[in-house]
């Protein structure tokens, strides 16, 4: 939704910054944990070192997988998006939010889930093991929610879309990103 209503007023270059931004606090996350691994446990800390390890150590792989899908499914979405608005210029807001969701929705399931659990499992890492089989029931199912949730929010991003332009009052004859450009500057 957010990066949508980006995509719709700034472009590229908005979602491009929010993204990066996005990227460093997910890193961010990522080293805090990993230091938090290398920290032994007190002497009378209820969690051993062993478990702690390998909670978080899957966490690591999670966020891995965040960090490469969440940059691959951004980039796409942000392309489709935009290749949806160039046909479609300022009509059909559902299909250029809807459209480039589901693609990117896809990528972004498959890419994660892959990283986070079939990587380690293909590395033969002990206490992992996710068949090929299930890879593919678990990325139906969260791409079935996530396929639903996008759907779902359409009317949000045309009551959030509406609400934008009300708020920024568009000049008579002033196209969208004139408009942005002019109350940015």
């Amino acid at each position: 939704l957010t990066t949508d209503l980006i995509n719709e007023y700034f472009g590229r270059a908005g979602v491009r910054r929010l993204t990066f931004l996005a990227l460093g606090m997910i890193s961010y996350s990522f080293v805090i944990l990993f230091l938090a691994t290398l920290v032994p446990a007190w002497e009378r800390s209820p969690v051993a070192d062993a478990v702690f390890a390998r909670v978080f150590g899957q966490s690591m792989w999670i966020i891995t997988g965040s960090l490469v899908a969440f940059l691959i499914a951004q980039f796409l979405d942000v392309v489709i998006f935009q290749a949806l608005k160039r046909k479609t210029g300022n009509r059909l807001l559902w299909l250029r939010a809807t459209g480039s969701t589901v693609i990117s929705q896809l990528v972004d399931t498959l890419v994660i889930l892959f990283i986070a659990f079939r990587v380690p499992t293909l590395l033969k890492l002990p206490g992992h093991s996710m068949t090929g089989e299930d890879f593919l029931r678990v990325a139906a199912g969260n791409y079935g929610y996530k396929l639903a949730i996008a759907v779902l929010i359409t009317p949000i991003i045309y009551l959030a879309h509406a609400g934008i332009d009300a708020y920024l009052v568009k000049e008579p004859g002033e196209n969208l990103e004139e408009m942005v450009s002019r109350l940015i500057h």
